[in-house]
């Protein structure tokens, strides 16, 4: 199996473990957890969308992005770090790019600058 392939798994798995666990209570105050996968431009998303006290709720959860060979994690709003799974499930830190991060701090952490 080729890296591009074993990322787009470890990517699809980890955020369906997440949108599985957040899913199991069904909606929450009329919002509802997604999860959307847009492979052919590799995008992966966890959001919330709903109505909640009149007013329309939308955040992005989770937002993944495979380009360059790298896995780049734009946004993560969970407990537990979408980069430690991926490093658990075999993506190697330096194939791992914080994005949320500036770019000038990424080389403080064990991940990829870009």
């Amino acid at each position: 199996m080729d890296k591009l392939t074993r990322y787009r798994a470890a990517v699809k798995t980890c955020l369906l473990d997440r949108f599985a666990y957040l899913d199991r209570a069904g909606p929450k105050n009329g919002v509802e957890t997604e999860c959307v996968f847009d492979e052919p431009r590799d995008n992966y998303m966890v959001v919330h969308t709903g109505w909640h006290a009149g007013s329309w709720q939308r955040s992005v959860y989770i937002f993944v992005r495979i380009r360059g060979g790298k896995v780049w994690i734009e946004e993560d709003m969970s407990d537990d770090p979408v980069a430690d799974e991926l490093v658990r499930a075999g993506v190697p830190k330096e194939d791992i790019v914080l994005a949320f991060q500036p770019p000038e701090l990424r080389h403080l952490n064990d991940f990829a600058v870009a």
